[in-house]
């Protein structure tokens, strides 16, 4: 029960913090943080919390991590569904939360692309463009792919598990992953995190958000594979 506990408040924390800054602060006049500070936002997210509670649940704070981490050999399937409850659960609280917080001001919209932080394709958004379903769906898939090469790899027993954290939340992955991709589907990789705001969004957000499931999962379940049997180091 602990490590589902681990994973709510994790994931709860990711979205809070995550998505709380895109909508807070990202556009605020002057002193806004814009996409260089959300995509900082959402890595120490995870950074804090991998070392938080990492030792915990193993820190997954994501559906698509927790399949690929399967696929990859690290997880028992047995543990799957508890564990993407408890993350979707964690995100819609937190998405509750920023909701009773914006309304307070009686700025909570959903008009636009990106309205509440929620992911979105075929929609202008950033600098005026629009990309296609196929883009938006191959742009999550790779990145995620990406990102359980790196966990796994920074998880893996020969490394220095210590830095683990820093790897996968911060220095090379998650900032990386919003820097490259918040204005093309203003970044999901995490199923959990899309399904959270597009239930207080509904619309648009909600009839799209089957592309932020598929995409990160098979994008995951494919890096834990290629992890596995190309690059993972054979017992000597």
């Amino acid at each position: 029960m602990e490590k589902l506990f681990a994973e709510f408040f994790g994931t709860f924390w990711l979205v809070f913090g995550g998505c709380g800054a895109a909508v807070f602060a990202a556009g605020v006049p002057e002193i806004g943080i814009g996409l260089a500070g959300v995509s900082l936002a959402f890595g120490l997210t995870v950074l804090t919390m991998a070392y938080a509670v990492g030792h915990i649940s193993g820190g997954h704070f994501n559906p698509a991590v927790s399949f690929g981490l399967f696929a990859g050999g690290r997880f028992p399937a047995k543990d799957l569904l508890p564990y993407i409850v408890s993350q979707v659960l964690g995100a819609s609280a937190a998405a509750g939360c920023l909701y009773l917080i914006l309304n307070g001001a009686g700025a909570f919209s959903t008009e636009g692309a990106g309205a509440f932080a929620t992911n979105f394709y075929e929609m202008e958004g950033y600098a005026g463009r629009s990309y296609s379903m196929a883009a938006a769906f191959l742009t999550e898939f790779l990145l995620t792919a990406f990102f359980l090469i790196i966990i796994l790899g920074a998880t893996d027993k020969w490394v220095n598990g210590k830095f683990a954290g820093i790897a996968i939340g911060l220095a090379l992955t998650l900032t990386l992953i919003h820097l490259i991709s918040i204005p093309i589907t203003n970044t999901s990789v995490n199923p959990a995190r899309s399904t959270s705001q597009a239930l207080f969004v509904q619309g648009e957000a909600l009839s799209q958000l089957w592309l932020f499931w598929t995409a990160p999962i098979a994008g995951a379940i494919i890096g834990g594979l290629l992890y596995k049997f190309l690059l993972q180091k054979s017992e000597e």
